[in-house]
């Protein structure tokens, strides 16, 4: 409890602060904007009788899940059976899902992970960063605590080398640089850290559950992209990275588990634009950066940012995102490519409603076509998940599913996109599985069709005369 004379100032303050929205002739003397509050602050409200007709989760989903048609994942050239393939043959199965924000904060990205290991198996944790360059960096199920680093991200105008990791940002570390991982015990069972090798590198050690188990020296003639792996003790769960001696530039660590299915790595970069890829990033250690991971399925979830430059869409854009992908394709001929269309992005009118902006069916359209010119998967999650005014829907809906910017999700809003993304995904497996069933099933018919064929022609043919006959 508080000291009586404490709750009786903050009451009186609060009472000063609040009397001039009750009396009109205060009205120069208002502090607080109740509208604009609500603005600030995007706090989980409990349901209010006013808003009872309005859409619940259970209702949107369930919406979506009526709605939703084979239009939404295009794929005319079917370049996703080479990821369908690579889950029907089981072994690690590598998804890396660039993206903005909500992937930096691995929402949609966490629930669609979690979906397909649950149905294919959980091969680790994925890639994740030394350290987190902004607050709401994240990976489920991981906590993350670093100090003492130097953080470049891929984008900014001043790192024109491009020589970033495979998640776009590198970490400076010297002596007393240390970065800490915490899994569930045991559900890890190796570790890869990726660095920079380059003339004058220094030395890091990797330790598990405060012992040391291995160390890596970056000294190297040229600079280059290295890896280095550490097995990790039976259930490890706490993983430390620690400078010992000189300076390192460090990406990030792969943790995998010793079983088949699926590492998914979400690779958000927070206010990225397809020019990440196709200019931020150096074309050439990319690639070997890609190269290195193999990952079966890359996914591109660009264009919300961009959304807000109607001039860039209509003349640059298209080129952006073409560059990017024949960038990904140069460097993983044989990888699925699947391009994910940003969410519905809406704003406040004039009127007060919320609405699309205008330019965001026009970049989904222009991503589609592009998709299908380009021959790689398209998934509309514009559509997918209501179209032209589900920001207002999301908004309104209890609990709230978008924040106040009516352009992030919650986990909530989150969760469903990512079941929808894994629903198209699932569908699109379950039809490979069956094509590939009916090729084999045709292949099988037509080879006994033969073998009866020559039976028959075997079977009528005359008998030879002469003396081997008589």
């Amino acid at each position: 409890m508080l000291p009586a004379k404490t709750m009786l100032a903050a009451g009186t303050f609060v009472g000063l602060m609040l009397l001039p929205l009750a009396l009109p002739q205060l009205a120069a003397y208002r502090s607080v904007d109740g509208a604009s509050v609500a603005k600030v602050w995007d706090l989980p409200l409990p349901a209010l009788p006013e808003l009872n007709g309005m859409p619940s989760i259970d209702n949107l989903r369930a919406e979506r899940a009526q709605a939703l048609a084979s239009q939404i994942l295009v794929d005319p050239k079917r370049q996703l059976d080479h990821f369908y393939d690579s889950l029907l043959r089981g072994g690690t199965v590598r998804v890396v899902h660039y993206g903005d924000s909500p992937t930096t904060a691995d929402l949609i990205t966490a629930d669609v992970r979690g979906m397909l290991q649950k149905q294919f198996g959980d091969a680790g944790a994925g890639f994740v960063l030394i350290a987190r360059p902004w607050a709401w960096y994240n990976h489920r199920g991981m906590g993350m605590e670093a100090v003492n680093w130097g953080i470049d991200v891929a984008g900014r105008p001043e790192f024109k080398d491009g020589m970033f990791g495979l998640g776009g940002g590198r970490f400076r570390g010297a002596p007393g640089s240390v970065a800490n991982w915490t899994l569930k015990s045991g559900q890890a069972q190796s570790v890869e850290v990726a660095y920079l090798a380059q003339p004058g590198g220094g030395i890091f050690v990797f330790e598990a559950d405060g012992r040391e188990i291995g160390s890596a020296d970056t000294n190297a003639d040229q600079p280059h992209a290295g890896f280095v792996t550490f097995a990790l003790p039976p259930r490890s769960s706490e993983m430390r990275v620690r400078v010992t001696q000189g300076a390192v530039q460090l990406y990030g660590a792969e943790f995998r588990r010793d079983r088949a299915g699926v590492l998914y790595s979400s690779l958000g970069v927070n206010g990225a634009s397809v020019t990440l890829l196709s200019r931020a990033f150096n074309k050439a250690y990319l690639s070997a950066q890609l190269a290195h991971y193999r990952p079966d399925l890359v996914v591109l979830a660009y264009g919300t940012n961009e959304s807000g430059y109607p001039g860039f869409i209509d003349t640059t854009w298209v080129k952006e995102m073409e560059t990017a992908v024949k960038r990904i394709r140069a460097a993983l001929p044989e990888a699925s490519v699947l391009l994910m269309s940003p969410m519905d992005r809406g704003e406040l009118k004039p009127d007060g409603s919320i609405g699309t902006i205008d330019t965001l069916p026009r970049l989904v359209a222009k991503e589609k076509q592009l998709a299908v010119d380009l021959g790689v998967g398209f998934f509309n999650t514009f559509e997918a998940m209501g179209g032209r005014g589900t920001m207002a829907k999301w908004y309104a809906s209890q609990p709230r599913l978008v924040g106040a910017d009516y352009i992030h999700p919650l986990p909530a809003g989150a969760k469903i996109v990512g079941e929808l993304l894994y629903d198209s995904l699932r569908d699109g497996y379950s039809e490979f599985k069956v094509r590939k069933l009916t090729e084999r099933q045709e292949k099988e018919r037509k080879q006994e069709q033969a073998r009866r064929e020559l039976l028959r022609q075997r079977a009528s043919a005359p008998v030879k005369s002469g003396p081997a006959a008589q």
